[in-house]
């Protein structure tokens, strides 16, 4: 069906994305794969772009789109290039953003949007840690105020971006007594002592993608770094969850698309017992099934976006969005690569990498389980 999301200024962007992924991303594919990272001179492209700054006001060097739709096809087309391109760059320009602009003084925006916009100063968000999972109200990391500035110590884990990223938005507890009333965000920026990586993990899927463990032992922030409020930090970050969540649905469903309509070329082209496999009924059958439940599916998305676009897309709305699309993301995928058959096992046929890229989706932002828990309460269950 023909969808009615996006208008033509949002069209004439997307051809401006294509270009990008066409030039910058698809012809080294392999490369980032085995280096496991995106070279900083297709940030840098990115932003010359301004594909990193679309929430950034014109003020910072951002092009403040002012309409979340650009992000959405941004994040469409990423997502066609492969899971993990579209993950790293919605770190940066769709999760991160939104913390450094609304949540920020005036000097912090000063001395960070305009090189955030360019891709000079890569971002990472490190909320997650060995023991915590989901559970971003039980994170262990610590601040402990002396003086002016505030020692950190602790760790991360599973952060992209966080091998290569300049500066990271850390969630730290402040005021241990309070439970999730005491996390505060801080702006831990690399060469800071005490802050150092661990090695690039080694990954099921999405190697194109650094994602690291971050250790804090004894590492001095200045006041000057703190982001949005002392003991507000776990609201800060439920405030925003619904957009990376969303963010998460779009990216989801258009890495799914491209692959199943790869998987039904494959089905036409592919013979077995004298004929083409997609014309056994268990395979046409099967395919249609698939392509209903991605065009639904994207409906559900799209209405999403719209309302996300207009303010008015609730944190329900975006849990079901996330698991939802995580899940039927899976489920097309394993198919297709049961189509493919044994070539289906194989790296260099792009259903096998992105089944492989998908099965985080169902963990990452939030696992499908607690999305499932927060609409159960919504429920009043």
């Amino acid at each position: 069906m023909r969808r009615t999301l996006y208008g033509p200024d949002h069209e004439a962007f997307r051809e401006s994305a294509r270009e990008f992924v066409n030039r910058n991303l698809l012809p080294v594919a392999d490369k980032l794969i085995e280096q496991r990272f995106i070279d900083r001179e297709i940030w840098l492209e990115a932003g010359r772009n301004g594909f990193l700054g679309l929430e950034v006001p014109e003020a910072y060097g951002g092009s403040e789109a002012g309409d979340y739709r650009f992000n959405a096809v941004l994040a469409e087309e990423l997502s066609r290039a492969s899971a993990a391109v579209s993950s790293s760059f919605g770190i940066h320009a769709d999760v991160v953003a939104p913390y450094l602009v609304q949540l920020t003084t005036e000097e912090q925006k000063q001395r960070w949007l305009p090189r955030f916009c360019t891709g000079e100063l890569l971002t990472a968000i490190g909320m997650t840690e060995p023991s915590g999972g989901s559970d971003l109200a039980s994170l262990k990391t610590t601040a402990v105020k002396d003086g002016d500035d505030w020692i950190i110590n602790g760790s991360k884990t599973f952060i992209t971006n966080g091998y290569n990223a300049d500066l990271v938005i850390v969630a730290a507890r402040t005021s241990p007594e309070k439970k999730s009333k005491g996390i505060t965000l801080f702006a831990v920026e690399t060469g800071m002592e005490g802050f150092e990586r661990g090695r690039k993990l080694d990954k099921v899927g999405q190697h194109e993608s650094d994602t690291a463990e971050l250790f804090f032992e004894n590492v001095r922030v200045p006041s000057t770094n703190i982001i949005g409020e002392i003991d507000r930090g776990f609201i800060h970050m439920m405030e925003m969850l619904p957009q990376e969540r969303v963010g998460a649905a779009v990216s989801n469903i258009a890495h799914a698309a491209p692959i199943l309509e790869e998987t039904i070329q494959y089905a036409k082209d592919r013979k077995a017992f004298g004929q083409p496999i997609g014309s056994l009924q268990w395979n046409k059958f099967l395919l249609a099934d698939l392509v209903t439940r991605v065009e639904v599916t994207q409906a559900y998305v799209d209405n999403c976006v719209a309302a996300h676009a207009d303010g008015e897309l609730t944190a329900v709305d975006a849990a079901k969005a996330k698991w939802w699309t995580a899940q039927v993301q899976n489920e097309v995928l394993d198919h297709c690569v049961q189509l493919h058959g044994g070539y289906g096992f194989m790296t260099e046929y792009r259903a096998a990498r992105a089944w492989m890229d998908a099965r985080v989706t169902k963990i990452w932002a939030g696992s499908n389980e607690i999305m499932k828990e927060l609409i159960g309460r919504d429920l009043g269950l």
